[in-house]
């Protein structure tokens, strides 16, 4: 089929994702045609740079790995899928392996993407409040510039307005806490000079909702899209204490930051804590099949089989494409690949490097207001004067990585 015919086809039947098509009316959609390594082909011939691991942190083993496509494949050719009532080989073996890299869980719960496994973490929360307190203890803390996914669920827990406007009313039980982030202190402080406001806001917010109704507080690792934002080392101790006071449980997401971005398999592991849920997809399978799991303690999941005469007493949800063992066998062959190539270590000193070409880059240019990142996962803050810390339009972004 000729170029045009795919372009005019894209056109003219696909809704494309977070795109405004009145554009396509005089210009192209860029359809793209092959990978290799950190290059995209598209159908016209042009070669691109990918420096977003697919566009959304997802490939991160690179285009093109015949030993990953092997993988999928030879898994497909013996049993492609059934429902996760029954195991299936991949599953197990993954389980077991993801565990062992994940000290203090011992529990994985299968589906196909972060907003996924964030709602079944969500939905354990809920359950456990009608286990305990008829239902009382089912609100979730969320915090703002965060975002844990695209179902209406997972929405009423984000909080970046960009993704919820035009999409409510969202659910209710859901409260949102203040950011982390230093260069824009919701509370006007300066880091090394205050208390951690931020994460001390936590036991605020629970005393006002009443602690006998806050089941959990769900936090991503590091703020993904919401502008790359590592918290301060102090930041998670205080959270956990906080949520171990009040019988909370501490959910983290790590649909982006999951496995080697920051430079550890999971960005949690860069700071003193341990929560009880953790949530990740994404990077999980470098985009080469569709999983994600919720990852849970044994206290956790033993909640679920302690009255096994009471038929409600079971975690009742199914997820239909959790089922695939592309998915585990996938990401089986990226926890491997990983270790053998010794890609953490690779990410901690090229990351080193990335960040000092970052602030090489931020002396030349005043609209660098700030660099900051873990890992190979980093971002740049851009504003009109550094003064006021004005940010920039969003075009500007926008030209940037399309460059």
């Amino acid at each position: 089929m000729s170029e045009n015919i795919i372009i005019q086809n894209d056109k003219d039947h696909v809704w494309h994702h977070l795109t405004q098509h009145k554009v396509f009316e005089s210009s192209d959609p860029l359809v793209l045609s092959k990978g290799k390594g950190m290059y995209v082909t598209d159908a016209k011939g042009d070669e691109y740079i990918d420096a977003t691991s697919g566009g959304v942190w997802t490939v991160n083993l690179g285009f093109g790995r015949d030993d990953m496509v092997d993988a999928v494949s030879n898994q497909l050719s013996k049993i492609p899928y059934f429902a996760g009532v029954l195991g299936n080989e991949p599953a197990a073996q993954y389980a077991q392996e993801l565990t062992s890299i994940m000290p203090g869980f011992d529990r994985v719960y299968y589906s196909n993407s972060g907003s996924e496994a964030n709602e079944k973490g969500y939905k354990i929360v809920r359950q456990l409040a009608h286990f305990r307190n008829n239902g009382k203890k089912h609100k979730i803390i969320f915090r703002d510039r965060d975002y844990h996914g695209t179902t209406i669920g997972a929405m009423s827990s984000s909080g970046q307005i960009q993704r919820t406007k035009q999409y409510g009313p969202f659910a209710p039980g859901f409260i949102e806490m203040p950011n982390c982030c230093c260069y824009r202190c919701p509370f006007g402080k300066k880091y090394g000079e205050c208390n951690i406001e931020c994460a001390h806001a936590l036991e605020d917010i629970i005393k006002k909702e009443n602690p006998d109704t806050v089941g959990s507080v769900v936090l991503e690792s590091i703020t993904a899209g919401g502008g790359v934002i590592p918290p301060v080392p102090e930041y998670f101790p205080i959270i956990e204490s906080i949520c171990r006071k009040y019988d909370v449980l501490l959910h983290i997401d790590e649909v982006v930051c999951g496995l080697g971005r920051t430079g550890q398999w999971f960005g949690y592991q860069n700071y003193d804590v341990q929560p009880d849920i953790v949530t990740t997809a994404k990077g999980l399978a470098a985009g080469y099949a569709a999983i994600s799991v919720t990852v849970t303690t044994e206290e956790v999941f033993k909640a679920f089989k302690e009255e096994p005469a009471n038929p409600d007493s079971y975690f009742r949800d199914i997820s239909t494409f959790g089922g695939c063992t592309a998915g585990p066998a996938a990401a089986l062959a990226t926890l491997n690949i990983i270790q053998k190539e010794n890609l953490l270590e690779n990410v901690n000193t090229v990351g080193d490097y990335l960040k000092g070409k970052l602030h090489e880059l931020e002396e030349k240019h005043q609209i660098i207001g700030e660099v900051r990142g873990k890992g190979l996962f980093c971002g740049l803050e851009l504003v009109k004067d550094r003064q006021t810390k004005e940010p920039v339009d969003e075009k500007i972004p926008m030209a940037i990585v399309g460059h």
